[in-house]
């Protein structure tokens, strides 16, 4: 407690000394001459009247008074409490002067002497029963009356993404030493290092790289989407202890660490609510301190996709910024919804946004809701959303833009695993079935989450427009005109092949989860004849291969040797359609003639198989020298003569299965 001149006492709770003169100027610090009251203090109630039962009232369990709500933005000081139930409460200065008197002893009589004292002004008891019942009750800091035990419920913030199976993954001890531990990456020069190297990578992926590419990557692999859903879950965890540690780093003590589901992505929280007793740098720094571990997390993935060059990294950092960006939105209850709270010094913004920003039209009157806000605040707030819109519409026109991408990679990705999938159990695989269910699984459930995440959220946008509009019809014709004119220019987008084109299907990475999934496509212009890129080599006699039945998949591109000149290996020509070349002989009725030798100068080096060497040596049969398929054809149609010799010029190396 401190005093004024006049004596009356001035109620500092939680170590700060509250102010009258936010209008003024006067700072945080500074206190004002309270009134004295000007009754003779024998006139206040000494008691309870004769017969009567005094009223005693107490706290609910668990209830902390925080103080006056440093850096507010207020006209008039707002003091802050936080029930049992973690939910932080909003006061006026009468009811925390009247909650912190309440001690479970003093009677409603007693305590009228206290905050009349404290508040400068004579409140009676039946001022302090009114408040007790009608105010602190409802709210949760004081139990009813005639209840038994202390807890007490209140009305809660009902939150857009709300958590299912709350549990508690570190404790508070775990907490503080890893906290402890991390504390160091909130030094200044440290974050401005992160910062700048953030804008590079930036300014690299987007920019030159390309980052809706190796989301098309992961799109066609379960197991990178596995491996994809496992690096934001531990985002997410890194995330949490960005806010612990900076709560940490600015002097407060962070509580535990735990989690809920929402739909199929886990959320997670961490409990800082002890840094309301610290200063507003020190709860804006907590504030940003988990998106600023995103943004150190990211760059820790750039640099293993250097060192290690897996794309499906990438594809983590690319979904890490939708992270952010969310996470900065104030429209539902996430960082930025604290991080806009504490720069403007409104503890609690729901329902107030929209009010502010329709005050900050020219001409337009301040809305009464708000009228108790600074301007300063006001134009805070304004600032955030006009700058935190574009960016999540800019992140959102970019995914729009490489929509049919993603819808035909994730199509033609569940067609291909569920198609492989049937034909193992319809070929008697069942464990390869069982394997590929599995990886069936791991496609569906991230396609159908984000599916199902999408619809709700435009849901709720088309009830909000609705609802916003249901009064002015001609909004109402504008806002639906100029979704009518993304949607149009979207579509012709798409359809006239503007956007950019899906990627070529990736073999599997892990092909036990995807049976019967080619593991190496190959261009068909390149394939000899009786190839085909799904299923390899099934023509008749295939090398390898026994009674005309080839190899189930082609062998990967590192491991099949090339020939040395590519062009030149073709399929036996029809000979219907192939002329004679002019100075060619009649063909003879006898044995087959072998193809003409090339000369010692026509191939790049010499071959093995047929040295042109001055001393001759017996030409190996034509199905050694052909093209792959021909090997196993030594019809009469493989033994004419070409149209020219290069034509069947042996290859430099053996082929496979020679």
């Amino acid at each position: 407690m401190t005093g004024d001149e006049s004596g009356a006492p001035v109620p500092g709770p939680g170590g700060f000394p509250y102010s009258r003169l936010w209008e003024d100027g006067a700072g945080e610090t500074a206190t004002a001459p309270l009134p004295v009251p000007q009754r003779p203090p024998q006139t206040q109630s000494a008691g309870p009247p004769p017969g009567t039962r005094a009223v005693v009232p107490r706290l609910s369990a668990g209830l902390r008074l925080h103080g006056e709500y440093q850096g507010s933005g207020f006209t008039e000081p707002k003091y802050i409490a936080r029930r049992g139930d973690g939910q932080v409460v909003q006061l006026t200065r009468l009811l925390h002067l009247t909650a912190s008197a309440v001690d479970g002893e003093r009677d409603v009589h007693a305590i009228a002497r206290l905050v009349s004292a404290e508040f400068g002004r004579e409140v009676s008891a039946e001022n302090i029963a009114y408040l007790v019942e009608n105010k602190l009750d409802p709210m949760g800091i004081t139990v009813p009356e005639g209840q038994e035990d202390d807890r007490a419920g209140g009305p809660r913030s009902d939150l857009l993404l709300s958590l299912k199976g709350h549990t508690v993954l570190f404790t508070e001890r775990r907490v503080a030493a890893i906290s402890r531990a991390l504390a160091w990456l909130h030094r200044p020069p440290v974050v401005v290092l992160v910062l700048l190297a953030a804008v590079a990578m930036d300014t690299w992926l987007f920019g030159f790289y390309g980052a809706m590419t190796p989301v098309l990557h992961v799109l066609d692999q379960p197991l990178l989407l596995l491996a994809v859903f496992g690096l934001i879950v531990a985002s997410l965890v890194f995330h949490e202890f960005g806010h612990a540690s900076a709560c940490r780093y600015g002097g407060a003590d962070p509580g535990c660490i735990g989690c809920g589901l929402f739909l199929i992505w886990p959320s997670m929280y961490t409990d800082v609510t002890d840094v309301y007793r610290i200063g507003r740098a020190g709860r804006i720094r907590t504030d940003l301190g988990g998106v600023y571990f995103n943004v150190v997390f990211m760059l820790g993935l750039t640099v293993l996709y250097f060192l290690t060059g897996q794309p499906f990294l990438l594809s983590a950092v690319y979904l890490g910024h939708f992270e952010v960006l969310e996470q900065l939105m104030p429209a539902v209850r996430l960082d930025g919804y604290f991080i806009l709270g504490d720069l403007a010094g409104v503890p609690d913004l729901y329902g107030k946004i929209k009010p502010i920003l329709l005050s900050m039209v020219p001409g337009r009157p301040v809305e009464p809701a708000v009228a108790d806000l600074k301007r300063s605040t006001r134009v805070i707030v304004t600032a955030w959303v006009v700058t935190m819109v574009p960016l999540l519409l800019g992140d959102l026109c970019y995914a729009l833009w490489n929509l049919p991408r993603l819808i035909d990679t994730g199509i033609r990705s569940l067609t291909q695993q569920l198609t492989g999938t049937y034909e193992a159990f319809a070929d008697g695989q069942v464990a390869s079935g069982l394997a590929g269910v599995l990886g069936s699984l791991m496609l569906i459930c991230p396609l159908a989450g984000m599916t199902y995440l999408s619809v709700r959220l435009t849901g709720r946008l088309a009830r909000n427009a609705l609802r916003a509009t249901a009064e002015r019809l001609w909004l109402r014709f504008v806002l639906a005109a100029a979704v009518a004119g993304v949607a149009t220019s979207l579509g012709f987008a798409w359809f006239s092949g503007v956007t950019p084109k899906p990627l070529p299907p990736a073999p599997p990475i892990a092909p036990i989860l995807q049976p019967h999934v080619p593991t190496a496509p190959a261009a068909v212009g390149t394939l000899p004849s009786g190839h085909t890129p799904a299923k390899g080599h099934t023509g008749p006699g295939a090398a390898g291969g026994q009674g005309g039945t080839g190899p189930a998949v082609m062998p990967l591109p590192w491991r099949t040797p090339q020939p040395s000149n590519p062009a030149v290996v073709l399929p036996p020509p029809n000979p219907g359609t192939t002329p004679a070349p002019p100075a060619a002989k009649p063909a003879p009725t006898g044995p087959a003639p072998r193809p003409p030798v090339p000369s010692p100068a026509a191939p790049s080096k010499p071959a093995p198989a047929v040295g042109p060497s001055v001393a001759p040596s017996p030409v190996p049969h034509p199905g050694a020298s052909a093209s792959p398929s021909a090997g196993a054809t030594p019809s009469p149609v493989a033994s004419k003569p070409q149209a020219s010799p290069p034509a069947v010029s042996p290859p430099a190396s053996p082929k496979p299965g020679h």
